[in-house]
């Protein structure tokens, strides 16, 4: 069984700063990616300056 960490992802969205929360095995840029094309679909081909960190 994979472990799920809670993870905050900052990001822009068409140059708006934005922010989620997601469970991910891994503060991967790839995992981050993954968990936004799940919450925005078709725009996260906008989305820009990813950084994943531990949510508190």
């Amino acid at each position: 069984m994979t472990q799920t960490i809670k993870y905050v992802i900052k990001y822009k969205l068409d140059g708006e700063r934005r922010w989620d929360f997601a469970l991910m095995p891994d503060a991967s840029l790839e995992q981050a990616q993954q968990a936004l094309r799940k919450i925005h679909g078709d725009d996260a081909e906008k989305i820009s300056d990813i950084q994943v960190s531990k949510a508190l």
